[in-house]
């Protein structure tokens, strides 16, 4: 077992794991369990990359002030590096989030900013607006997930690896979601790269606009839905939405109820956001004729969703249950 000199140095090189015990048609699904990170989620990763990055370019110096837009857990991910750092930091988020993840950040040393979620790109109270003008008026540094190119090079550089070398080479589909897009660019164009006829599978949150984008090629009205952190009011600079051969729409009760599910057959407890993916890994490999090898997430962990997602009286309250 290796001793690490930080807790940075733990982010990656996470478990993979097979799915018995649900319904996976003639193929194998295989969980990627990014809930193992330190900080709890896949966006760790990211956090990294991006502090590091803007490090080197100069253009994050000590005693600077990290500021991000970001549904939790690039938040957390931050609060993780920034701690380890020394960096102050500040996070807006929108007010849907879950109040186990605004508590975990404030426990982390961040100062959060609530801000409305009935508000699109462009809106002053928007969050990544709202982010980019505190940024500009205070001096801090906006990492920017949504356009820095270190969030792909984080996948390009890590993920897609280890999912290619665990899965010895023999790889037919990985299926993920879109928040920023950094993990369908990154992971997207690494395993591409080592062979070409991959399938990427998109999960999308009914609601969403890119199931339509990428099945139909379809512009649509941006509807709401209840995942944290997957689904898009618009296509993130960085994302490269042309990658995915194909897309499912997943309403919430299904990748809620998928969530839950994994939970009881898998003993995995995965947040919210894990159960869209899962559900559509589930439907791409219920759909297959012949046997494939499908990876998929587990983006973070339902520690995070205690109040919603595997509460029954807010399940309820959603007509979820």
């Amino acid at each position: 077992m290796k001793v690490f000199n930080n807790v940075i140095e733990m982010v990656g090189n996470t478990p993979m794991v097979k799915v018995t015990n649900m319904d996976t048609g003639p193929c194998e699904l295989y969980l990627k369990l990014e809930l193992q990170n330190p900080g709890g989620s896949i966006k760790d990763r990211i956090a990294v990359e991006m502090v590091e990055q803007a490090e080197k370019q100069g253009k994050l110096k000590p005693g600077d002030t990290i500021i991000e837009a970001t549904a939790g857990n690039t938040g957390l991910g931050l609060a993780l590096v920034a701690a380890g750092k020394g960096y102050p930091l500040k996070i807006v988020m929108p007010d849907k989030m879950s109040q186990e993840k605004v508590n975990n950040l404030r426990a982390m040393g961040a100062e959060v900013v609530q801000t409305r979620s009935d508000v699109q790109k462009g809106h002053p109270e928007y969050y990544q607006d709202m982010a980019a003008r505190m940024a500009e008026e205070n001096g801090y540094y906006y990492v920017n997930q949504f356009e820095n190119p270190a969030n792909v090079d984080a996948h390009y550089k890590t993920t897609g690896p280890e999912i290619w070398k665990q899965m010895n080479g023999k790889l037919d589909a990985f299926v993920c979601g879109v928040g920023s897009g950094g993990t369908l660019t990154g992971v997207g164009r690494y395993l591409r790269e080592q062979n070409s006829g991959v399938d990427l599978v998109l999960a999308d949150p009914a609601g969403s606009i890119l199931e339509p984008l990428v099945n139909r090629n379809e512009e649509v009205e941006a509807g709401s839905w209840l995942a944290e952190g997957i689904g898009e009011d618009f296509i993130p600079t960085i994302c490269d939405l042309k990658l995915a051969n194909t897309a499912f729409a997943i309403s919430d009760k299904e990748g809620m109820q998928t969530a839950r599910k994994v939970l009881e057959k898998e003993g995995v407890m995965v947040g919210s956001s894990s159960g869209y993916l899962i559900a559509a890994a589930l439907r791409y490999c219920q759909q297959q004729t012949e046997p494939k090898r499908v990876v998929t997430l587990a983006c973070d962990t339902g520690n995070r969703y205690l109040s919603k997602l595997f509460n029954d009286d807010w399940m309820r309250s959603q007509n979820l249950l």
